[in-house]
Parts: structure tokens; sequence; C-alpha cells
């Protein structure tokens, strides 16, 4: 009985690889590492993580989303509520601004009015009422009770 014939390959000089310049670095593999990751590795990197590329980090905090309406689409809303005096905030929007007219005098509370705005409710014989009017008229009303 003979010795069984070893597989490894002792004395071969590429192990398998044909040529000796393949099977050798980086170039062999396309780049070390995450080369490539923008063009012919691309889709390889994607495959294996989607989130990859794209924009991670910080998101701003308390960030006001600011919700206008113009003067001649709230005269339209006035005039299907039917009231004279009107909250931006229960209409779900915070700002007044100041493009049209107003035909009708109308009492608007809302947390911004345009400059513009604030001059053409009062034009029209409207009131303008911000929440910092609002705080000081309940404070002087709450002293003339004392």
């Amino acid at each position: 009985m003979g010795k069984k014939r070893t597989r490894k390959m002792r004395g071969k000089k590429t192990f398998g690889y044909g040529s000796k310049k393949k099977h050798r670095g980086g170039g062999s593999r396309g780049g070390r590492g995450m080369a490539g990751s923008f063009d012919h590795k691309k889709l390889k990197i994607l495959k294996e993580n989607p989130n990859h590329f794209g924009k991670r980090g910080f998101k701003k905090k308390n960030v006001k989303k600011i919700r206008a309406i113009n003067l001649k689409n709230l005269e339209i809303e006035a005039e299907k509520l039917g009231k004279k005096r009107i909250n931006l905030s229960e209409l779900g929007y915070n700002k007044v601004l100041g493009t049209g007219k107003l035909t009708k005098p109308l009492e608007i509370e809302a947390e911004f009015f345009s400059e513009n705005a604030k001059i053409k409710i009062k034009e029209a014989g409207g009131k303008v009422i911000e929440p910092s009017q609002k705080l000081n008229e309940n404070h002087a009303s709450s002293e003339k009770n004392l």
C-alpha cells in the first residue's frame, strides 16, 4: 500500500490562480476597501448597505412651520364660516399676508401679521389681535377686578 497523495499545491508557484499577475493585490479586486463605491462597486454597496449614500446626522430642533394665508383667501373663509371674528389657529394657519383687499371689517386673531396685512385690516375697519395684545388685555382686566 502506498501513501495517499496530498492535495496541497506544494511547489506550484501560483496555487491555481493562473499567471503570477492574477490574484495579487487591490487591483484584482477593483481597489481596496470602499474604493469604487461611486462607480464600479456602487450596486454591490447598495445591495449590502442600502443607507450608505445620502444625508445623515443632525436635524434642526424647534423649527416653527409658518402656514400663511392671504387676505383675499381669508375673506372667502370668513364668508363660508359666517363670522366676523376669525381665529386662524383654529383654521390651521398662523400668519396673515397682505395680498388682496378686505371689503368687510373683520377681527383677525393670529400669531403673525405682515405689516401690509395690518394696514389693510385697519383700513377696512377691522381689528388685529396678536397673542401679546391678548395677554396684555387679560392682564389689564384682571387688575381692574382687584
